[in-house]
């Protein structure tokens, strides 16, 4: 894919789109800035969008001078979250008329996804667009095509895809450590209701977009897409099908997406790999376990373990590969995997940027986050519909 170089001189928004939504006009344009201080527009500035601005703080090089969010009270925190005092609009159209912002933060609900990624491809913005990349197959077909006619940087918001233990322990399990794998078995669970407090009725569906169908891919999205991810990653294709199921069977609120998700994926190479994500108990909270015939390799949010196949008393100091110590026994657990690694939220944002500066393909890049779309749309289907579905062949990837 051609890329375009990192100082833009046209920063041309599309037809239409020439009003003023200026909030808060507290940041002065930039007379100057280092070559390689990368300017964002943070696009949505609910938890997310805030908590990466409060990151992008602490980097050298990425600076936020303007965020969107149609929400004003949103809109206001996301903007004193940032330490560079950045210009606030409500409608982000507006914000793509920006021509200091060189790259946007999309942290909007899931269905507004493709549309405002597309709007900041023809911009001439890099693009940072938080999971599960897009919703439904229409608009993540639409968004593959404008992605590859485009010369932007595009990066998809996996973060865990960016953590430099997850990539460790991918190559762990491609230099044979599990030996042939077998299954993957992932939940991610949680013990409350999702549910954000309403300041106004009419603001419900704006605020818990996340229960709403329309708006939203429910646990599936916003949960268990990372690890979705992951499997792919791992065995570097996609599943052929998939079956699940799920339900609103203990929240009983209102909502219409599930409280509860099981879903099973099956890979032409007879792999199958189980998903389920609960709101009702947390216990073991969010764990991927990688089973094959030579051992298991179990990875949290932070950490990793190899547990061997029928070898529990010998000391496996050769996973270690990093820090150089002796990899310490946990009888549940096995052998911790010592790896030095930042926040993987943090790591994304720097790959970002240097994926900008340096004119690269992300790791997590337009390709790996529109399997990951198609898989979870896949499993939506899958749930509501009750049935089996085929991977969509329809999406040329």
């Amino acid at each position: 894919m051609k890329r375009r170089s990192f100082i833009k001189k046209a920063g041309i928004a599309s037809a239409g789109i020439l009003t003023s939504n200026t909030v808060f006009g507290n940041f002065s344009p930039l007379k100057s800035r280092p070559s390689d201080t990368v300017n964002i527009g943070v696009i949505g500035t609910g938890q997310r969008g805030t908590g990466l601005t409060s990151i992008i703080n602490k980097i050298d090089g990425l600076r936020v001078v303007a965020a969107a969010d149609v929400i004003p009270f949103r809109l206001e925190n996301g903007l004193a979250k940032a330490n560079s005092k950045p210009k606030g609009y409500q409608n982000y159209k507006a914000l793509l008329n920006n021509k200091d912002v060189d790259a946007v933060i999309i942290a909007t609900p899931f269905n507004s996804h493709s549309q405002i990624a597309i709007d900041a491809l023809d911009a001439g913005k890099h693009v940072y667009c938080e999971k599960t990349l897009a919703k439904g197959y229409e608009g993540i077909k639409n968004l593959i095509k404008k992605t590859k006619n485009s010369n932007a940087i595009f990066q998809t918001g996996h973060q865990y895809h960016s953590s430099r233990l997850y990539t460790y322990v991918v190559d762990l399990i491609r230099q044979g450590k599990v030996g042939n794998i077998t299954a993957f078995e992932c939940q991610w669970n949680r013990h409350g209701n999702w549910r954000r407090k309403v300041p106004n009725p009419s603001l419900e569906k704006a605020i818990n977009w996340r229960m709403y169908r329309e708006f939203s891919g429910g646990l599936t999205a916003e949960l268990c897409s990372h690890q979705i991810d992951f499997v792919n990653w791992v065995l570097g294709e996609t599943p052929k099908q998939v079956m699940g199921v799920g339900g609103v069977d203990y929240w009983k609120d209102g909502r219409e997406t599930y409280d509860n998700v099981h879903l099973t994926y099956s890979y032409a190479n007879g792999v199958k790999a189980k998903f389920s994500c609960l709101t009702s108990n947390a216990k073991d909270g969010y764990q991927i376990k990688v089973l094959g015939d030579k051992g298991t390799i179990l990875i949290d949010t932070k950490d990793a373990w190899f547990y061997p196949e029928g070898k529990k008393n010998k000391i496996m100091g050769e996973v270690d590969g990093v820090s150089g110590a002796t990899a310490q026994w946990d009888i549940a657990k096995g052998y911790n995997i010592n790896v030095e690694h930042l926040n993987p939220s943090k790591q994304a944002l720097l790959d970002f940027k240097s994926a900008i500066l340096n004119n690269k393909n992300p790791l997590s890049d337009i390709n790996s986050g529109a399997k990951t779309a198609i898989c979870v749309q896949m499993a939506l289907d899958a749930m509501y519909e009750n049935k089996i579905v085929q991977w969509n062949n329809d999406i040329i990837l």
